[in-house]
């Protein structure tokens, strides 16, 4: 198989990642601060280590501020809820928001009758209107904003400082979606206006299935979503709004969390400035190849970053019959429809064609790779023009 679905979840995971995965099921399947036995306190350590090494990784200078979840959507909605919402609020999201933001959000607006506004960005480049944005926040004061770091559909990179930088100005909270970039994009979090930081440990993290969280940067509170056990303080029915404490109940994914804390090592030894490199030659290929009469790509303008997430349409085939017949006919894994993104395809004009076919690579796609769907793409190309 040749696997170009990268944005959902990188595949294959680098080889510490598995052997680390093994090892822990394997040595350490117990509960993490459930007991005084010395596996247990093993189990422990692993998590607080993974949790400073992430904290390390954004560079924030408090391990506690980092919250371990099972994936990105429930550290979205963690957080969605766990802010305050005693009236009416102005809630500012991008054309780009994925469900895992976007869902949480709309049911928060109608149960408290917020309102959601969209931060304004160009279609023909997607480029962010700072102007426009400067005169909504004008209008309508923002109270919370919520911005992806890069599109899960396009791979445009957001200008998401200079955005929160404007929001914080007016004082609002700013959340940043960082499940496709963090690992692929330098991120600080030590001098920034961002308050939380998501993200999902499957993607561009590199770790495997059943860890996400997100990171505070800031001093703003939330409220605990989920009441349960936590390990401590066992006679107290309150829930501790302390964390990360308060925002782990339950048994911990040890095995998932060692996994990430794998990865990380894995890449501050690789490199994210090489990883992004990779990424980007491989992308510029893809493009070229693509550049057909009956091709429709969904790229920004030249002069906004990428990532290295490419989507297309094919004319005369909807996006699932490509998908169908690339897996079928040619063993090439893509990924088709709406991709959990409801507005951007009224942003790009694809909610008629029943969405796009996205390819997304990583640091272990291969020019081959690239090729081969390039190659795919053309004959299925010609044959649309018969049709």
């Amino acid at each position: 198989m040749i696997y170009l679905d990268n944005a959902a979840t990188t595949y294959p995971k680098p080889d510490v990642v598995w052997e680390t995965v093994d090892w822990v099921q394997r040595n350490i399947p117990f509960n993490a601060g459930r007991g005084g036995y010395a596996m247990a306190a093993k189990a422990s350590q692993i998590i607080e280590d993974t949790r400073t090494a992430m904290a390390q990784f954004v560079d924030v200078p408090d391990a506690d501020r980092v919250v371990f979840t099972p994936s990105a959507t429930y550290a979205a909605n963690a957080v969605i809820l766990g802010l305050n919402w005693d009236g009416p609020k102005n809630v500012y999201l991008t054309p780009f928001a994925h469900n895992a933001v976007a869902r949480p959000l709309h049911r928060m607006c109608v149960k408290t009758g917020s309102r959601e506004h969209w931060i304004p960005f160009m279609p023909e480049t997607h480029a962010w209107d700072a102007a426009a944005t400067q005169r909504m926040f004008l209008t309508a004061p923002p109270d919370y904003v919520f911005l992806d770091h890069v599109s899960n559909v396009t791979g445009t990179v957001l200008p998401v400082e200079k955005i929160a930088a404007m929001a914080k100005s007016f004082g609002a909270v700013v959340v940043v979606d960082g499940s496709q970039s963090l690992g692929l994009l330098d991120i600080s979090l030590r001098d920034t206006a961002i308050d939380f930081l998501l993200f999902a440990g499957h993607k561009s993290l590199y770790g495997s299935w059943g860890v996400g969280g997100w990171i505070r940067s800031g001093n703003v509170a939330l409220k605990p979503m989920l009441a349960g056990g936590t390990g401590s303080d066992s006679l107290q029915l309150a829930m501790s709004e302390r964390q990360p404490m308060g925002f782990e109940p339950g048994s911990h994914n040890v095995i998932a969390i060692a996994s990430l804390g794998a990865s990380l090592g894995w890449l501050k030894e690789t490199g994210i400035h090489t990883i992004a490199g990779h990424e980007r030659a491989l992308l510029q290929q893809m493009k070229d190849g693509l550049q057909r009469e009956g091709i429709v790509l969904y790229t920004p303008d030249a002069e906004i970053q990428q990532a290295g997430i490419l989507s297309f349409n094919i004319h005369g085939y909807e996006p699932d019959e490509v998908g169908v017949i690339l897996d079928g006919d040619y063993g090439i894994a893509v990924r088709t429809g709406y991709h959990c993104a409801p507005y951007i395809h009224d942003f790009l004009g694809t909610r008629e064609t029943l969405g796009t076919v996205r390819a997304s690579l990583s640091y272990f796609s291969t020019e081959r790779d690239v090729d081969a769907l390039v190659w795919a793409v053309a004959e299925l190309e010609k044959e649309g023009a018969e049709r």
